[in-house]
């Protein structure tokens, strides 16, 4: 085997085991809509625990993480760097929250997933990722299924307006994200993104849970477990995952494949909180699915 072929060969698995970890980070995050609603308090406070509370394990990982993986980068990361990513991301989860007060969930749900047109307008312009016309009508066919998701529920104009800028805005702030974590992972380790991000987007949080007025304490044995759930499995694993996949995946691919999340949430949401599924519900979770697929056979066939 040649030199060259054996780095393509070596790409290639790194690529199928990155597609893996973002699918698989997908599925994570797709519990958080559960944990959300189970939180036993509020919406911003439960978007403080999730990323304060993952940092411990995050820390873990960063402190025993093996030499080969450690960072480009040391020392103490630059302001406006690695802090960048967790403002961010602390935008989303805020707008996201409170979106979520001022229109239906269908909506919040919809809009807020515009985060791949954000992505893909992003690494066009600032990866400089070549996005072809197989990929836009992947994303097309995607953000159709996620419309037939979110069924008759949707509702335009009237008294959602305000409410649906704010999930549009939480579009904007989660693909800026993924925009720059992809970015980063160009010389920061996923360890030490995913470490920053969270402690920063944890405080950044909480002066928002201040000024909504929540109470910040759980009633319950249980209501923390909930917290811990979402911090380590949705945030810590899912968000950790994604971030990893990004350092080896196109963005703009990569934020279509998080398009599985919703879908996976109906689904949890149906096995877990007895929410009804209809069969344009089904349909559009299966027309997500084609689109991912049309978009990863569009990837391959442009490395080729």
């Amino acid at each position: 085997m040649s030199p060259a072929s054996a780095v393509t060969t070596s790409q290639r698995a790194a690529q199928r085991l990155a597609l893996a970890a973002l699918v698989l980070g997908a599925l994570a995050i797709a519990f958080s809509p559960i944990f959300v609603r189970l939180s036993e308090v509020g919406p911003t406070a439960t978007g403080f625990y999730r990323t304060i509370l993952a940092v411990p394990p995050l820390w873990l990982v960063w402190r025993f993480r093996p030499a080969d993986a450690a960072p480009r980068a040391t020392g103490i990361p630059p302001l406006g760097v690695l802090l960048i990513p967790g403002l961010l991301f602390a935008g989303d989860l805020f707008f996201w929250h409170l979106s979520i007060k001022y229109t239906s969930v269908a909506n919040a749900t919809l809009l807020s997933n515009f985060a791949p047109v954000i992505v893909t307008l992003g690494a066009w312009l600032l990866l400089r990722e070549r996005i072809t016309s197989a990929f836009l009508v992947a994303l097309l066919v995607s953000f159709c299924g996620a419309l037939m998701l979110v069924g008759a529920s949707f509702r335009l104009g009237g008294d959602y307006v305000f409410g649906d800028m704010l999930a549009f805005t939480t579009a904007i702030f989660y693909g800026a994200y993924m925009i720059a974590v992809a970015k980063l992972r160009g010389h920061h380790g996923t360890q030490e993104i995913m470490l920053w991000s969270s402690l920063v987007s944890g405080l950044a949080l909480l002066p928002m849970v201040w000024l909504m007025g929540e109470s910040l304490w759980p009633a319950t044995l249980q209501g923390w477990a909930i917290l811990f759930g979402l911090a380590w499995i949705s945030h810590a694993l899912g968000q950790g995952l994604i971030a990893y996949a990004l350092g080896h995946l196109p963005a703009s691919f990569s934020s279509l494949v998080v398009l599985v999340q919703p879908v996976a949430a109906a689904f949890f949401g149906w096995l877990w909180l007895g929410e009804g599924l209809q069969p344009l519900q089904i349909a559009g979770g299966v027309v997500v699915l084609i689109g991912i697929l049309l978009a990863r056979r569009a990837q391959l066939k442009q490395a080729a």
